[in-house]
């Protein structure tokens, strides 16, 4: 779930204390992988693929305010998001933000299948490395969204689904900076 200063510092603190050297090491370098997700870090970079075959980076889009969706064909929730996100870039077609949804489909081919019954006015891509996403970005579960500023640093990993209310006050804060 959400990491913040306090609960890794809770954490680091506990994996001070205690006295099984394994455990704490495997403690610690989950600690810093999770740290590295905290609001303010720089924001890790993907490589994405568009349906085109061309390649582009996230960190393409730095300058502009980036929320990511991450999803898959396979995943019912993801697809009950998407037109929440899709009116979210169109509410903020205007602004200094870039809407990117990220399919994490092992399977090129069904993405592109899915992608030519569906016309979306969101960036598409796929995701070149879904271990990284694992690993960097600590996805365990979708959908899930990221927002990163426009300096390329993270604002929330665990950024609220486009259907909370609450992603307006966040992205209308971030764009009023």
């Amino acid at each position: 779930s959400e990491i913040n200063t306090e609960l890794v510092g809770e954490v680091r603190e506990y994996a001070g204390k205690l006295k099984n050297t394994d455990i704490r090491e495997v403690l610690e370098v989950k600690l810093n992988s999770a740290g590295a997700l905290l609001k303010g870090s720089p924001a890790v970079d993907l490589e994405l693929l568009a349906p085109d075959g061309k390649t582009a980076r996230l960190s393409d889009y730095k300058g502009k305010v980036i929320y990511v969706d991450l999803w898959a064909t396979w995943c019912g929730p993801c697809i009950q998001e998407s037109p929440a996100f899709v009116a979210l870039s169109e509410k903020y077609k205007d602004k200094d933000i870039v809407f990117i949804q990220l399919s994490t489909d092992n399977s090129r081919k069904t993405w592109l299948s899915y992608l030519k019954q569906k016309e979306s006015v969101v960036p598409q891509f796929n995701s070149v490395d879904n271990e990284g996403l694992r690993v960097n970005w600590q996805i365990k579960y979708i959908p899930r969204f990221i927002l990163i500023d426009k300096e390329f640093n993270i604002v929330e990993s665990f950024a609220p689904r486009p259907s909370d209310p609450e992603i307006t006050e966040h992205l209308d804060a971030l764009l009023a900076k």
